[in-house]
């Protein structure tokens, strides 16, 4: 994939600018300023969350400044392992080019919707779970169950320090044909539906049964039934699950049901 380089960088690099507000109901005395981050498309909610904690726990009240914290967006709670750009695609008006306002919480976690990583070991296991998964689609687990520990350090350090090139050091064992394979079996692909925000899963193959190279019209026929046909498809700037580029993610806008 050197070829490709660039565009990975490109794609490694992308930000969005997100302001952090607190929960009005949560504010003791003087309503604070906003706290503005640039956070990486591809990293995830749980890794920036000390630094907006850190700024907002002095004007927070004292029984809910050790609560397990959350985000949401207009009243939609976000998912704590989803990649920050696939949420941001998911939820953000095209047409609104400020900044992504979202809700910190430090009280009443919605459990019934959200899985709880309040700890970076947490989010670090359905990382690698999520790894482990893909590699098993692609190269029937051949590539990861060969590497060490420190390989997988070295990918989720990568990851949380944002270095491309420590990252991709290892990753591009997982972006390339096992052995005498010519091409992968099947592509790890999540597609989000814009609108109840879940995801699904189907056994791609990357080649047709004549053996030509699938594109985006064939997954889409793959992907439609006769309840929910899809109608659209638009590529996020982030491959993986998650974020180790090992898939493409994307969303899939739907009909509710076919007539």
């Amino acid at each position: 994939m050197a070829h490709d380089r660039e565009v990975l960088r490109m794609i490694w690099e992308g930000q969005i600018g997100i302001c952090f507000q607190a929960d009005s109901d949560e504010i003791v005395g003087i309503k604070p300023e906003p706290f503005y981050l640039m956070v990486s498309r591809l990293s995830y909610l749980p890794l920036v969350t000390d630094k907006v904690r850190k700024y907002f726990t002095r004007y927070i009240a004292a029984e809910h400044q050790e609560g397990a914290v959350w985000f949401d967006f207009n009243g939609t709670p976000l998912r704590l392992h989803y990649p920050i750009g696939v949420l941001y695609d998911l939820l953000h008006p095209d047409e609104d080019s400020t900044p992504w306002c979202i809700t910190i919480h430090f009280s009443k976690f919605p459990e019934d919707t959200l899985v709880k990583l309040n700890t970076k070991e947490l989010l670090e296991s359905h990382f690698l779970s999520c790894l482990k998964e893909a590699d098993v689609l692609k190269h029937r687990g051949l590539v990861i169950s060969a590497m060490q520990k420190k390989d997988h350090n070295q990918l989720w350090l990568g990851l949380i320090n944002e270095k491309f090139d420590q990252f991709w050091a290892v990753n591009r064992r997982l972006m390339e044909p096992y052995s005498d394979q010519e091409s992968f079996k099947n592509i790890p692909v999540r597609f989000y539906h814009d609108d109840d925000f879940t995801y699904m899963q189907k056994l791609i193959s990357p080649l047709s049964e004549s053996g030509q190279k699938k594109n985006l019209s064939d997954l889409m026929a793959e992907l439609s039934t006769p309840v929910r046909q899809a109608v659209a498809v638009a590529q996020f700037k982030v491959d993986a699950i998650p974020r180790n580029q090992t898939t493409t993610t994307t969303t899939t806008t739907t009909t509710s049901e076919r007539i």
